[in-house]
Formats: C-alpha cells, sequence, structure tokens
C-alpha cells in the first residue's frame, strides 16, 4: 500500500520528534498504533464479510468451475487418482482371506523360529566378539621419520 523503506520512516520519526517534542511522542506513537490497529480490525472484518457473502452466494462454485475447465487434464487426473485409491482399498480389503486356524498356528510358529533363530544368531556374535579381540595381535607401531632439513636459498634461487 505505502512504500515507505527505513529511510522515510527515520525522517518521519526525525521530524515528530521535532515537531511533537520527546515528551509527547510516545503519546503520539500510541495514538498512531492504536488507529492503525482498529483500521486493520476494519478492514480485516470487511475481508471476512466480503467471502462469507461471496460463499453464500456460490461464487466458490463457480470458482471451481472456472479452474477445472481453465486445467481439464488436472481435474480428470485428480478424479482417477481418487477413484483408484478407493478401488485398490476396496480390493486389498476383500481379498485378503482370513487365515485357518491350522494357517495361523503355521504362521505363529514361524515367527517363534525365526525370533529363536535371531537370539542364537546374536548370542554367538556376542560371544565371538571378545574371542576376536583376544585374538587379534597388536600392530607394532611405526617409527617415526626424522624431521627434513630446509635448505637455504641464496639470493640468486640457487640451493646452498
Amino acid at each position: 500500500m505505502f512504500d515507505l523503506g527505513w529511510t522515510e520512516l527515520l525522517l518521519i520519526g526525525i521530524v515528530a520528534l521535532i515537531v511533537v517534542g520527546p515528551k509527547d511522542l510516545p503519546g503520539m506513537f500510541r495514538a498512531v498504533g492504536n488507529f492503525v490497529g482498529k483500521a486493520k480490525g476494519m478492514a480485516r472484518e470487511f475481508s471476512r464479510a466480503m467471502n462469507d457473502a461471496a460463499d453464500q452466494s456460490g461464487v466458490g462454485d463457480i470458482q471451481k468451475t472456472f479452474k477445472s475447465a481453465a486445467n481439464p487434464m488436472k481435474t480428470a487426473m485428480d478424479e482417477v487418482r481418487k477413484t483408484t485409491d478407493s478401488v485398490t482399498r476396496d480390493l486389498n480389503e476383500a481379498t485378503k482371506p482370513p487365515l485357518s486356524a491350522e494357517q495361523q498356528a503355521a504362521a505363529d510358529k514361524a515367527r517363534a523360529a525365526t525370533a529363536e533363530m535371531a537370539e542364537a544368531r546374536k548370542a554367538a556374535k556376542a560371544e565371538a566378539a571378545p574371542e576376536k579381540a583376544a585374538a587379534k595381535p597388536k600392530a607394532p607401531a611405526k617409527p617415526k621419520a626424522a624431521p627434513k632439513a630446509k635448505a637455504k636459498k641464496t639470493k640468486a634461487g640457487d640451493e646452498a
């Protein structure tokens, strides 16, 4: 609305300080702030009333119609996506047969066996870890290399 930069605001503040005076300046800023707050509230209320009136008159439906007419491919794809999602969900629920008592017992047995094997594997790994650490010999320390002597250069750039 108003395109005020920092320099303009600074100039307005300096002029207000000179014209109003330092004693009355906080009260003036408070009054201006209250006025701006009331104006924003009135604008917000007006906007809300206009949106409510538009919703009641059916402008939202017209807007959706215009959007679908402007981009029919997107609207069609959205409908296809909704339909396929619902069909897929229905098929997944319909094709999932309940397990018989024998199948449930076999599934429970397989789960238990898998859990036992996992526990045995963890126990074997825990037992093998200390043995590997004890069996691993320590590598000998590498000898440190002696520092290299720097060659002095003469003014001509030859090494001395």
